[in-house]
């Protein structure tokens, strides 16, 4: 049960400690967790990915429910997360489980716990579960198992909630081989659009890589887009709850940029505050301030991202990772959902556009990160240490302020920032800037990096 610890969005773990009697101890702990919340004998949705091992983890995990008395419903094939979420709320479940790693490699799984109202567990509850770790009941199954079609009603929902004619526009659409194929193109081409697809077979190695839809790994759909003449390629990661975009002339956006495009185009058809996390950046501000929008910032995390949209009814919210949600649906991240949101937006501008007149209005973003490994045992002491040694002026530049609601935001005199915080999914802690210039990002992570790095 050591071995078991619910990070930023659930459990991971490579597979040698990612078992199935893990997995079992997790559900039965879920189960207990609900039947204490009076959710007893209801109904719990049970997703899963594209991975090899998903299916079989998500076998056992509705196999326990069912022994405690839950009915349990699962996908008819390995489908996105966000689905799971839309179900859980519109269904009216006691709550959902999905097995997935989403971004991380092949080699990894994980499982997370979804409430009634389909948005990320925060982490009382998540503690909760973990104090409830044991060996499953050995008793009968009560419960009745048995598969739904969770894609139709998203679908429908997306369709009224973004109503746009995508007739004329050429979409290029990649999978990453995960659970967005025949999901997100499928929604795309509904709407009208011509769907030219990408890595849309079912591949549990993910082609040998992390189904991480960064630049990196998104070259292929940049010369699709090229190749094809497209307006747009759009990505989700392995488990599609992330959405990436590609235009023709800037390439693969920046999370920071693809979250500016979202918002600059709902801001045409709706108003209310911005959430963002404190890893995002500060263009967003500006974009806000011009439309008499507030902006709420968060810790790095959908789950308070989810319960900030609530808070404050929110317009629009998410994170430079790839992560939105928005005003109208489950407060979870969608990428099946944003991607019909981003093409919206390409039908009625080119997305090169759009952000080329943001950026002549309230500046570009330069901003960029990287990671020190650090073992999770590690990661407190070192912020600890930190806290003792944080500098007066970083890279030449005086530090104005410290933000410590998730590691370290330092803000400096100049309006640029530097960032460490632990990650919450693999042993590392993160290091980000954002400032005027790419130079000037550059001279931040190194000074970043070079405080971080002798504490480790």
């Amino acid at each position: 049960m050591d071995a078991i610890s619910f990070g930023t969005d659930g459990w991971r773990a490579t597979l040698d400690t990612f078992t199935s009697d893990r997995v079992r101890a997790v559900a039965q702990a879920t189960a207990d967790y609900l039947e204490a919340e009076g959710r007893g004998g209801g109904t719990v949705a049970v997703g899963y990915d594209a991975r090899e091992s998903s299916p079989g983890f998500a076998d056992d995990v509705a196999d326990v429910l069912a022994r405690n008395g839950f009915d349990v419903l699962l996908p008819e094939r390995d489908c996105p997360t966000p689905l799971v979420a839309y179900a859980t709320r519109e269904r009216g479940l006691a709550g959902a489980v999905v097995v997935t790693a989403s971004h991380n490699p092949p080699e990894y799984n994980g499982v997370k716990f979804l409430p009634p109202d389909g948005a990320p567990a925060l982490p009382e509850v998540t503690r909760a579960i973990e104090a409830n770790l044991r060996e499953p009941v050995d008793a009968e199954r009560t419960g009745d198992v048995r598969e739904v079609d969770l894609v139709t009603a998203h679908a429908q929902h997306c369709r009224d909630l973004v109503d746009a004619d995508l007739s004329g526009l050429t979409v290029v659409y990649d999978a990453m081989h995960g659970s967005g194929r025949g999901v997100t193109d499928a929604l795309l081409e509904a709407a009208g659009a011509e769907v030219v697809r990408e890595r849309c077979e079912r591949d549990p190695e993910f082609g040998g890589a992390s189904p991480e839809p960064d630049e990196a790994n998104l070259r292929g759909l940049a010369e699709a887009v090229d190749e094809h003449g497209a307006d747009l390629g759009v990505a989700n990661d392995g488990d599609a709850d992330r959405l990436a975009v590609v235009t023709p002339d800037r390439g693969v956006l920046d999370g920071n940029e693809c979250y500016v495009l979202l918002f600059d185009y709902l801001l045409e058809r709706d108003t209310g505050p911005a959430v963002r996390t404190v890893s995002t950046t500060f263009l967003v501000d500006r974009v806000a301030d011009a439309h008499g929008c507030e902006v709420v910032e968060t810790p790095v995390g959908s789950k308070w991202v989810a319960a900030a949209i609530a808070e404050h009814d929110a317009l629009f919210g998410g994170e430079e990772s790839g992560g939105y949600m928005m005003r109208g649906h489950v407060r979870n991240k969608d990428g099946v959902l944003m991607a019909l949101v981003a093409a919206a937006a390409a039908s009625e501008r080119p997305v090169d556009d759009r952000l080329d007149a943001v950026e002549a209005e309230f500046g570009a973003v330069h901003q960029d990160k990287v990671s020190v490994d650090c073992p999770d045992d590690r990661k407190s002491a070192v912020l600890d240490e930190l806290a003792d040694r944080l500098p007066e002026a970083v890279a030449g530049v005086a530090v104005d302020r410290v933000n410590d609601a998730d590691g370290f935001k330092i803000l400096l005199a100049d309006g640029s920032w530097l960032l460490v915080r632990p990650s919450g999914t693999e042993p590392k802690l993160r290091v980000y800037a954002e400032a005027d210039s790419p130079g000037r990002v550059e001279a931040l992570l190194v000074a970043g990096r070079d405080l971080v790095e002798p504490l480790v």
